[in-house]
């Protein structure tokens, strides 16, 4: 059994319940191991809309949503499934064929509506994973925004990068 390399980056759950949002940070597993960020997500039992965003690397970033009978998934970079095992475990679990490693090309894989009845519909969604010059924690903050949680995100984000 290989020892894996930490990843760099943060995992925050976000819940909405009585019409507030709230951001909490995730434990680091959830930004090597799919199934961790899963299980973590699932034990909020939040009676209100509640996900996952995961900043990989400064590289790509995922949404995660528990919903009945799964989980719905976007990866922003399919590529990176070549070199990250939880993008390879998003696809995988979508049932996506990773990309050639000559492909450079830049496209997401997964649930571009998954954020839709919160306000966020899939066409606005698609123009900020296409923003190749943000990182991903830019990205985030964008979706953050245009959802209503912007500044509850931007708060943790603060104590996790001070």
């Amino acid at each position: 059994m290989t020892e894996q390399e930490p990843v760099n980056g943060f995992a925050v759950a976000v819940v909405r319940e009585d019409g507030r949002w709230r951001c909490s940070r995730m434990d680091s597993s959830a930004l090597s191991e799919l199934d961790a960020a899963i299980t973590q997500l699932r034990q909020m039992r939040s009676t209100g809309a509640f996900f996952g965003l995961l900043a990989v690397d400064d590289e790509f970033f995922i949404i995660l949503r528990p919903v009945p009978g799964g989980v719905a998934l976007l990866l922003s970079d399919a590529a990176a499934a070549l070199d990250y095992d939880i993008a390879a475990d998003v696809l995988d679990l979508l049932r996506v064929e990773p990309p050639d490693e000559e492909d450079n090309e830049l496209w997401p894989e997964g649930d571009l509506s998954v954020l839709a009845d919160l306000g966020m519909p899939s066409h606005e969604l698609q123009i900020i994973v296409d923003e190749v010059d943000l990182y991903p924690d830019e990205q985030l903050q964008m979706i953050a925004q245009r959802v209503g949680f912007g500044d509850e995100f931007v708060k943790l984000l603060d104590t996790i990068q001070a």
